[in-house]
Order: C-alpha cells, then structure tokens, then sequence
C-alpha cells in the first residue's frame, strides 16, 4: 500500500492543485451567484418556507410509497450524504492547511450553494422519470440530457456518471470507512482498522440490498439522532469555552484575509490556500453544484419542483451552517484561540495533529478527558460517515443504471463493497485525495448543464412568487 501511495500521491495533489485552486473557485462561486442573481435571492427569500416545509413535516416513520419518497425522506437522504467526514475530518483539514479563516470562505460557498442546489433540486423534479414499476429515475444525467441534445449530450451525461461511480460509489466510500476505521482505533487501539472495514462492509450489504426504500427508512431514523448527538457534544465544549467564543469568530474573519498570520508562509501563497481548502472542503461537506443530492431530490414526491428546491436549500443550511460551523468552532476555541497549542503555525509541528484526530483532540482537551473525546467523536463520525455511504451508494447506483442498466448494479453494489474494506486499509491522504479529484471532475459537466437551464430554475422561483403576491 505504501508504495502505491507514494507513486500516487504526488499524481493525484497536482492535478487537484489546479482544480481545487483555479477550476472549481471559478465555477462554484460564479454558478452560485448565477442562481442568486437570477432567482433574486432564493436562498434568503424561501428560506423561512424550507424551514417551515422541512420541520414541520418531520416524521421518524415516513410512509412506504409505490413510486418515490416523502419529501422529507428525500431530504434525510440527501442531508445522510451529506453531513459526513467532510463536516469532521474536511473541516479539520481546511483549518490545518487553510487556517481558521478558511471556515469563512466555506460559508461563502455555502451561501451561494443554497441556490445552486436549488437549482439542483428544481431541475431533478422537472428531468425525473417514473418508471412502470414505480421505480423513479433522476439526476443530473437527466437535466443534462435535457440541456444538450445529440452525440455531446450522452458525452456529459456518461462523462459525468462515470466520474461519479468513481468519486461516490467507490473512492467516497473509501473515505468514510477510513475515517470511520481511523476514529474507531484511535479510541479503542486494541481493535485495528481492517476489522471495522470488515464489519462496516457486511452492515452495508444488508442495506445496499433493501434498496431506496430501505435506505430512506434509515436515513429518516439516523440522521436526526446522529445530528442530535453531535450538537449536544458541540454546544457542551462551546459552553467550556464560553469565554473564548467572540475571539474565535474574531479568529474566522481576521484569517480569511491574513492566514499567513496563523500558517505562515507568503501572503498570496497563505490566501490561495485559505479559499482553495474552503471551496473544496466546502463542496465536499454540502456538496451543492456536485450533482449528487439531486439524485435524492427527484425521488420526492411533491405538488411543484419548487417545494423540494426549498427543501435542497435547507439541507446546505444544516450541513454547513451548523454542523460544519460547530466543528469550527469546538476546534477553533479549543485549540486557536488563546494559549491553544496550535495558536501559532510551530504548534502543528510540535503538536504532531493531524485532520484525523483534531476533532477528538479539541473535545477531549475542553472536557479534561481524551479518551472521552476520542469515544464521543468516533460515535459521532461512525454515524455521520455510515450515512454517507449508504447515500452515495444510491446515488452511484442510479447512474450505473443509466449507463448499464439494472441487472449492472449487483456488479457495482459488490465493487462498492469492496472498496468500503479497502478503505480502511488504505493510506489516508492518498484516499482524500482520489476522492477530491472525482468529486472535482464531476462539477464541471453538472455547472455546464445548470447554466444552459437557467431559464426552468428561473421560472419555478417566479411562479413560486406570482401565486404568493396573487394570495396577497
């Protein structure tokens, strides 16, 4: 394993560099004020009627349906792909490389995002193809198709859906159950890494089995409890460091403009990495302008594309603007602020940290005990990561059947399988790093569909407004 990651390694962070660095800043950022400009504001319009949509309507045991989800179901499904080891283990890492004020431009990403994904949603309900069996097809494979007609049509849409077989299906899950093997050990050392793979692979196969049906029933039950769980466990570090909350968010501002400060480093070297770890640690955690939650969002059964686009909007909401922004600051005030030992940039050389264990550090150190720090936030990322797979199991599994059809996907339900075992065992920058460059890959044809659609997203959120100034 050693030496494929180090023939590897190198490979993989340079064609990222230019991705993350240049390409994906570009296009999530301008897609993002794109669809905020043009929809005049959707995510801060509709955002009280997503709210009210999503809780309002929340239910643990979500009626089996014939064709499709609830809304709701479909929103857990997206938010169980969501919120996983880019909410711990990302954040971690754009804070180390990035510093403090990396989290800043996460939330930029976030905040632009909450209209893409909008877009995402609106567009999947619109694509989306109920089959004779009830059976619900949709994705970005299917706007694509929609935007571009002909041979360059079936290029995007099969370009896109094998880099997401890859990304999702195979080196996404990679990354969960490294993550998931690495807290594990790093709480209880006895059990070693390729035992939880092992066991985290022989759970899945029972779900994987059950279908969308079986995913959507967990999804529904886990992810508010697993949400629970983790703010429960934030808010109680925060409230330790209550003293030290207003310098972290003074910490998060200051940095986003002067990292080199905290990282060291040349300014302009300091900055690029600050908003290149925040657009790619951002797009990893919300995931809006991939193109992965629209797979959940067609499934949803509602009266207008509209209402599940709010929906969308909600779940970036949850995944960056609360649970990522706690992990930053249960970090940020445990570690940064004050006499934190990573406070200065020869804290992370003599520290020995890494994204991996910093989470379970911070909690450990504000709570006066490791070893609960460490059991806590492995619980914690167990779920959140088990989650993750599950869904993005889902969503590959929809594009092998775009590309293969259905009997192909018990061939790629084996291969995923095998790579969540694989995972565990794998080096952990290199699985980050595959991941990182497949997920970047699949932004690229997925912001050119949604920009030649504009004008459906457009008309969805007008019509959304003319019946509310009808009612008034």
């Amino acid at each position: 394993m050693d030496k494929i990651s180090e023939f590897l390694l190198p490979i993989v962070q340079k064609i990222n560099a230019y991705l993350s660095d240049y390409i994906l800043i570009f296009l999530l950022v301008g897609i993002g004020l794109f669809y905020t400009i043009r929809t005049r504001f959707v995510q801060v319009r509709c955002f009280g009627e997503g709210m009210k949509t999503v809780f309002g309507s929340i239910s643990f045991r979500g009626s089996k349906n014939k064709s499709g989800l609830s809304s709701f179901q479909a929103l857990a499904t997206a938010i169980a792909a969501q919120v996983g080891t880019g909410n711990i283990v990302g954040a971690c890492g754009a804070i180390l490389i990035g510093g403090p004020g990396a989290i800043f431009w996460m939330w930029v990403i976030a905040f632009f995002g909450m209209a893409t994904i909008y877009a995402e949603a609106v567009l999947a309900q619109e694509t989306r193809i109920v089959q004779a069996d009830g059976s619900v097809l949709g994705g970005p494979v299917y706007y694509i198709r929609r935007a571009f007609k002909g041979a360059f049509g079936k290029f995007l849409a099969a370009f896109f859906s094998v880099a997401l077989i890859l990304a999702l299906g195979f080196m996404g899950t990679m990354v969960q159950s490294n993550s998931i093997s690495e807290a594990i050990h790093t709480a209880i050392p006895a059990i070693p890494t390729w035992t939880v793979g092992l066991a985290l692979a022989a759970i899945c196969t029972f779900i994987f089995i059950g279908g969308i049906q079986r995913i959507a029933s967990v999804a529904e039950k886990i992810v508010p409890l697993m949400a629970a769980l983790y703010i429960i466990t934030a808010l109680v570090v925060l409230c330790i460091n209550i003293t030290r909350i207003p310098e972290t968010f003074g910490m998060i501002f200051k940095y986003a403009f002067m990292p080199q400060a905290i990282i060291g480093g040349s300014v302009g070297i300091a900055i690029k990495n600050a908003i290149s770890q925040g657009a790619k640690r951002g797009l990893f955690s919300n995931e809006a302008g991939m193109g992965s939650t629209p797979h959940a969002h067609a499934q949803a059964n509602v009266k207008t594309p509209h209402e599940q686009g709010v929906v969308a909007m909600i779940g970036v909401f949850i995944d960056t603007f609360v649970v990522l922004t706690l992990t930053a600051l249960v970090v940020i005030s445990t570690l940064y602020a004050g006499d934190g030992i990573l406070s200065n940039p020869l804290g992370l050389v003599l520290s020995g940290l890494s994204k991996a264990n910093l989470m379970q550090t911070a909690v450990g150190t504000a709570l006066g005990s490791q070893t609960a720090g460490n059991i806590i936030i492995a619980t914690c990322l167990t779920f959140f990561a088990f989650t993750t797979i599950i869904g993005w199991n889902f969503f590959g599994k929809q594009n092998v059947r775009y590309l293969f059809g259905k009997k192909a996907t018990v061939v790629y339900s084996i291969l995923a399988i095998a790579f969540i075992f694989l995972g565990s065992m794998f080096p952990n920058d290199l699985v980050w790093e595959l991941a990182d460059m497949f997920n970047n890959i699949m932004v690229i044809p997925n912001v050119i569909a949604l920009a030649a659609l504009s004008g459906i997203v457009v008309l969805a959120a007008r019509k959304k407004k003319q019946n509310q100034n009808d009612k008034k």
